[in-house]
């Protein structure tokens, strides 16, 4: 049982160790840049686009709208 009990305490200080170390920050998180802004933007409008042209090509069908 020694053998059990000294994996535990292992495994107990591993676990210790990280939750010290999250603490830290390993890495400076960075904002998106402007160009990043508009290709996220214009992504989410071509999808708009294609969806309303979807329910122009079917205008008696109005669940392809949503």
């Amino acid at each position: 049982m020694t053998m059990m009990e000294n994996l535990v305490e292992t495994l107990k200080s591993k676990v210790k160790a990280l939750k010290k170390s999250k603490s830290k920050k390993p890495y400076v998180k960075m904002d998106k840049s402007a160009s990043v802004k508009v290709e996220i933007r214009s992504r989410k409008a071509r999808k708009i686009i294609e969806k309303t042209l979807k329910a122009a090509d079917r205008p008696g069908d109005v669940s392809s709208i949503s």
